[in-house]
């Protein structure tokens, strides 16, 4: 089954790829792997912090809303996202209390999206690491490198 087949059958529409909100590329593709930079969720995730004023389950949300503009990206830049040949890498960052220690379950959101989407190649290497602050206190960024055809 096609990618784009997998998301008509999961329901899902891709938003608008994300766009740089500083001085550097969305992406960078050299040889077979695409690196997409750190990305944030779209406008309908509100901005927090987990283990204050956002719960687990918000956090989650957040992180499969970045996934799907993760996708977005790769959707722009590969025109087709049969040529994604699997996950690489996943690094995800989470606006959190320092003692807040569900990051794992938080980035959770995307890594299962990518799942969905790309069945086994859609696992691949993760880190998910706490943050004081995210850029304009977004709950969650994420980067991720594909391997493509």
């Amino acid at each position: 089954m096609s990618v784009s087949a997998r998301l008509e059958e999961l329901g899902i529409v891709l938003p608008e790829p994300a766009r740089p909100v500083a001085t550097y590329v969305r992406y960078v593709q050299t040889g077979n792997l695409l690196f997409i930079s750190g990305t944030g969720p779209g406008p309908e995730i509100r901005p927090g912090k987990l283990g204050a004023d956002m719960t687990l389950e918000e956090g989650y949300a957040a992180a499969r809303s970045v996934g799907l503009s993760l996708l977005a990206t790769a959707q722009d830049v590969l025109g087709d996202l049969d040529r994604v040949q699997r996950l690489v890498k996943l690094l995800g960052m989470v606006n959190s209390t320092p003692d807040f220690v569900d990051h794992p379950q938080v980035i959770n959101g995307c890594s299962d999206l990518f799942v969905e989407v790309f069945g086994e190649s859609g696992y691949g290497s993760r880190s998910a690491v706490g943050f004081v602050s995210l850029p304009h206190g977004i709950p969650v960024e994420i980067e991720c490198t594909l391997e493509v055809k």
